[in-house]
């Protein structure tokens, strides 16, 4: 064989090695959705990732529109990702026995467990097998734009009558547009369940079993107190809100809201930034006091985790899948990078690292004090995840957009939610 023959067979050896190598590096998939933020501050994390164990991970994002449908037809087709971004309730949906997903029990050694409480925990457990863990925890606040208030002469209310008393007040001073609250039809369902839960002391959905725990009077009282809210000009009645460019247009999308003619909002507080990102200038946003009856056991306040990550059951490397969610959720590195695109870390050093760091926003800030104080009290109850089902999800906002078209009676759907919910949950468990 000639010198020149030798070179060219060594030389093109010397240049594939480094393909040979970088083939052999393990690969892991991770899905997600999200927006710009979440994107970038994600991909920047996994490099880190990448850089730090020698792998790589296939990342898999997109907006939430048809993320759940894709992610439906790859389970069912065992071709899911080795970890993926799910919602509480899907947990419900995937995993009703708790074989849905790997069972991350047996994988502490690369599981930093302890930086979660045990309530953070037990939402991610299923019939004793803890199937997924929380980015975050979120729940429902009030924010009320401070400047619109004192516009209206009325102050900021603490109490449920304070509230229901907000509504003719704001007419009254500032004309038939101005309302003190905005919120989705969900929004409005929730806040109805929560003066129902303080007062009969239970949700809708019991947590423990699928059935639908409320009497049919307290069913009926929860459908007058919905009727209550926006009938008395309390919040924005949703067919107002579908003529405005679709009943499920972001508050912070309103016109109404932008000019502070919309003085509140009721929504997760993850979403707190958003809210304010629109106000004109001048009009400023200040937490609200979670409203609750004198001696209810339960704030009736509805949380959950923001988001949790869960290990495929097909995965062929749960213990690089489990490294890699540890690294998303407890990293401090990863925690710099990835910052409040998740909420505020549920775990303790990811959690301690962005106190550091400053910057946090108060509000966010006063808002996670809030919830975290009533979950600390034990009157933050976990709530059924059947409840957030999608199927029941539909079921419950058909009832309710019945009444708020006045299609049906009071009575009639409050039947429907206690006889058609119980013979649902039976159905979906």
């Amino acid at each position: 064989m000639s010198i020149s023959r030798r070179l060219i067979i060594a030389s093109g050896a010397a240049l594939a090695a480094p393909f040979v190598h970088a083939q052999e590096r393990p690969v892991l998939r991770f899905a997600w959705w999200g927006g710009a933020s979440r994107h970038q501050s994600t991909l920047a994390a996994l490099k880190v990732f990448e850089q730090r164990h020698g792998v790589r991970v296939k990342a898999e994002y997109m907006g939430f529109n048809g993320y759940l449908e894709r992610l439906t037809t790859q389970i069912a087709g065992r071709s899911e990702p080795d970890v993926m971004q799910i919602n509480w309730a899907w947990l419900a949906m995937f995993s009703k026995r708790g074989n849905g997903f790997t069972d991350l029990n047996g994988l502490t050694k690369d599981l930093a467990l302890d930086q979660f409480t045990e309530d953070d925990l037990a939402y991610g457990r299923v019939q004793g097998k803890l199937n997924a863990l929380p980015t975050s925890f979120s729940a429902r606040v009030f924010l009320w734009n401070q400047t619109a208030f004192g516009r209206a002469g009325v102050k900021l209310p603490e109490t449920w009558d304070e509230l229901f008393a907000t509504g003719p007040a704001f007419r009254a001073k500032l004309g038939d547009n101005a309302y003190p609250l905005d919120g989705e039809l969900y929004d409005m369902i929730l806040l109805s369940q929560s003066f129902i839960q303080q007062k009969h002391g239970t949700p809708f959905v019991d947590p423990a079993r699928p059935h639908v725990a409320m009497s049919q009077a307290a069913a009926l009282e929860w459908v007058q107190t919905y009727k209550r809210v926006v009938d008395s000009h309390v919040a924005t009645p949703l067919p107002l809100r579908a003529s405005l460019g679709g009943a499920e247009k972001p508050t912070e999308q309103q016109p109404d809201w932008v000019a502070g003619r919309w003085a509140g909002n009721y929504t997760w507080d993850s979403v707190i930034g958003l809210r304010g990102s629109t106000l004109a200038p001048g009009e400023k946003l200040a937490l609200g006091a979670f409203p609750t009856l004198p001696g209810s056991k339960e704030s009736g306040l509805f949380g959950r985790p923001t988001v949790m990550y869960t290990i495929g059951r097909n995965c062929k490397q749960p213990e690089l899948a489990a490294k890699l969610m540890n690294f998303l959720l407890t990293d401090t590195e990863a925690a710099r990078i990835l910052g409040r695109t998740r909420g505020l870390p549920s775990a303790k050093n990811a959690l301690a690292e962005l106190q550091k760091a400053g910057g946090l926003p108060p509000l966010e800030l006063a808002a996670h004090d809030q919830i975290q104080a009533q979950r600390d009290a034990g009157r933050l109850i976990r709530p059924a995840p059947l409840f957030e089902h999608a199927r029941f999800q539909k079921f419950m906002r058909e009832v309710f957009e019945t009444v708020a078209y006045n299609k049906t009676t009071d009575a009639e759907a409050a039947r429907r939610l206690v006889e058609e919910g119980n013979a649902l949950l039976q159905r979906i468990h």
